[in-house]
């Protein structure tokens, strides 16, 4: 692609990036999604009737808009003129978002799109049980006193019990929190080792923050009690091992992963523009960054650790763009936990796993720490589901272009054994 007429991203934005159920829990994902989109549209300076499709990532849809593309496109007051698809890859839907988008640009079904996510945690409800449910469905077909009485016999008070949402994988019942505890054993990776990483995001993130790098595409939100936010809520300067070191693990008595080295509930949006290059020189727009290659995988969460897909999907991500390990300037890992970071760079520098797990001679590459998360990550920063993958793209790209290199590599670990991974190249 780097020869072709290129696929680039124009302009993005995002919202910033609260701990749930604070002060965006009376806005709907939405509203969220449409602040988004509609700040990236303001932000290109474009006619919005261009935009031929938007996809949207989200892993906790509201029961009554599933299609939340469609929603958060219709409370943005863009045309309705524009198609929208709801996508669910997990932690990683909004970069699979911009894969899709990319791919429908490439094969000339569309020209212009919009690529992004949101999650609203505060607004997840409350489930009733599958006895509950046909309860009560039931109860709508019953015709006659004698029917009533017969269905009431019937009626148990744990109908009245709902069940509080949560996040298992159907395959081993297991949380994601828990799956990460133990690949830390695994891979061998200290609860030390893990609250300074989370440390050191929480340090460069906050940084990022006071020296303004946000507010190349971090946009404000008016709350419906008039408040605005206009910063993550989540970071924290003062922060410190001794801090850490005092909160006890989550998932397990004997586990290394605390409230402190893990990403927290989060609601947020983010959006990204893409288009060819020559669309957008047509334009008059100039671009951030180049989509250089994209590549996902899957494991068998039977056998291997859930979260170490990425190490799965990195060596084709690096030969679709025609880049090596070491050409990369920055790298950016979706930090879930402080400890599947880790792990995944244990592999990503293991000649035992290049060898017995992707049939590579050597390792994939030696980890250097300072490419890493440069303005911190998920664990500070926050992680909406859906939104994480194009607030990646978003900060890999200005991260670059501030820094004045060239490439990028981003990569997210996924519910189910999944893994994505892209390769960017930011224009000056």
């Amino acid at each position: 692609m780097a020869n072709q007429d290129r696929i680039v991203v124009v302009t993005g934005a995002r919202t910033p990036f609260v701990r749930a159920r604070s002060v965006f829990q009376k806005l709907p994902p939405s509203t969220l999604g449409g602040v988004a989109l509609r700040e990236t549209v303001a932000k290109s300076g474009i006619d919005p009737k261009l935009i031929d499709e938007v996809y949207f990532g989200i892993v906790s849809p509201p029961p009554e808009g599933s299609n939340i593309a469609r929603e958060a496109l219709f409370d943005s007051g863009l045309p309705s003129s524009i198609a929208c698809t709801t996508i669910n890859r997990y932690c990683a839907s909004s970069l699979e978002a911009v894969a899709g988008i990319t791919a429908k640009i490439i094969a000339d079904q569309i020209d212009i799109g919009i690529a992004g996510g949101v999650e609203s945690i505060s607004s997840v409800q409350a489930l009733f049980s599958k006895e509950a449910t046909d309860f009560f469905m039931g109860l709508q077909k019953v015709k006659g006193l004698p029917g009533a009485i017969n269905a009431a016999s019937h009626f148990s008070p744990k109908y009245f019990m709902p069940q509080a949402p949560g996040i298992k994988e159907p395959t081993t019942g297991m949380t994601m929190g828990q799956s990460g505890d133990l690949m830390t054993r695994t891979f061998k990776v200290s609860r030390e080792e893990q609250d300074q990483f989370a440390l050191n995001s929480h340090l460069k993130a906050h940084k990022a923050w006071e020296s303004g790098f946000f507010n190349s595409h971090v946009v404000p939100v008016a709350t419906p009690d008039g408040k605005v936010i206009a910063k993550d809520t989540d970071v924290r300067g003062d922060s410190s091992l001794e801090k850490l070191a005092k909160l006890k693990p989550v998932f397990y008595k004997d586990g290394s992963i605390t409230a402190g080295n893990a990403s927290p509930l989060t609601d947020g949006a983010s959006a990204v523009m893409i288009m060819r290059e020559s669309r957008a020189r047509e334009l008059g727009l100039k671009p951030i960054g180049v989509i250089r290659g994209y590549a996902a995988a899957g494991v068998d969460i039977k056998k291997e650790p859930l979260l170490i897909g990425p190490a799965y999907a990195i060596p084709g991500a690096l030969r679709r763009a025609g880049v090596k390990w070491t050409d990369l300037d920055i790298l950016e890992f979706h930090e879930a936990f402080a400890g599947q970071v880790l792990s995944t760079f244990r592999a990503i520098e293991s000649k035992e796993f290049a060898k017995d797990k992707l049939g590579l001679e050597s390792a994939i590459g030696t980890v250097d720490m300072s490419k890493v998360n440069q303005s911190g990550g998920s664990i500070p920063i926050g992680h909406p589901f859906g939104a994480t993958g194009t607030r990646m793209v978003l900060q890999t790209l200005y991260q670059l272009r501030q820094a004045k290199k060239s490439l990028g590599l981003i990569s997210i670990c996924a519910a189910g054994g999944l893994g994505s991974v892209m390769i960017l190249e930011a224009i000056d």
